[in-house]
């Protein structure tokens, strides 16, 4: 066999690989979507071909007894906030591990400590923090439940985040000290341009993982409250589980993160894969 039709051979055989992939991501989602457009007797008796209905989507959106539109806006409130909040935070304690005069063991220890908080599940923080949380009068808050969501994703951007101020050239910096700048105005002016990818990419995963959080959610919020998440929840009752409606609220549900997928793909793309090549 000839080189030429070993690589040919290769480059099919990934191209498989990926669209088996594809289809693995892809097809659960498809299909809960779809669940979405089917009647809970299509559903059930799992009919190959439906007619499309919109009555789950309304019964979501417009019944007296939903409340769904809420919890969309809780979701965003939190979601913004605790982004904001939390890459503002990652920024400032990337910036003071790489370029301030901490010992060595210093840095290691505390990124070590943010590795090892990332793995506790969050679900087993949750009544420790709502314990906490009715000490000081912040239970069923948004600001109780902004402070939860980026303290949960606070060790992954200050990961990302010290990845991307590590990149930065240190002349830049220096350059902008022998021109008086404070440290402020070094952080505001110069690094902050440069890590914008970075920031972008950290930040929508920041919004993201905020939006899908569940079992914290679920232990700090009420009816006042609640997210997304929680909304989809309860569709699974006692005596009844409204499949059909759960699946329409879930394909409400992804519309933000695929909108802010979309417009920040290329600066996702960009601020993943800086510094892997110099």
């Amino acid at each position: 066999m000839s080189g030429r039709s070993v690589r040919a051979s290769s480059g099919w055989s990934i191209h498989a690989a990926l669209l088996i992939c594809a289809a693995i991501v892809l097809v659960p989602v498809i299909w809960t979507v779809a669940a979405g457009f089917r009647t809970q007797i299509s559903l059930l008796m799992g009919e190959v071909t439906f007619s499309p209905v919109l009555f789950n989507f309304h019964e979501v959106l417009f019944s007296k007894t939903s409340e769904f539109l809420v919890n969309y806006r809780n979701s965003i409130i939190v979601g913004v906030a605790s982004t904001l909040l939390c890459v503002g935070a990652a920024t400032l304690a990337a910036f003071s591990l790489n370029r301030t005069r901490w010992r060595r063991w210093v840095v290691q220890v505390f990124l070590a400590w943010t590795l090892i908080f990332h793995m506790i599940p969050p679900v087993a923080l949750a009544s420790a923090w709502f314990t906490m949380l009715r000490s000081v009068g912040l239970e069923n808050s948004f600001t109780g439940l902004i402070l939860a969501h980026a303290t949960l994703n606070l060790p992954m951007a200050i990961w990302l985040m010290s990845v991307f101020v590590r990149e930065v050239p240190k002349e830049l910096e220096e350059a902008a000290l022998m021109d008086g700048a404070t440290t402020p105005v070094l952080l505001w002016n110069v690094v902050l341009p440069v890590i914008a990818p970075g920031l972008a990419a950290t930040s929508v995963l920041t919004f993201v993982f905020s939006w899908n959080e569940f079992a914290v959610s679920l232990a700090l919020t009420m009816k006042q409250t609640a997210t997304v998440p929680v909304a989809i929840a309860k569709f699974a009752q006692e005596f009844e589980i409204q499949y059909t409606q759960m699946a329409a609220s879930a394909g409400l549900a992804m519309l933000p993160a695929l909108i802010v997928m979309l417009f920040a793909q290329r600066y996702i793309v960009k601020g993943l894969t800086q510094g892997a090549v110099k």
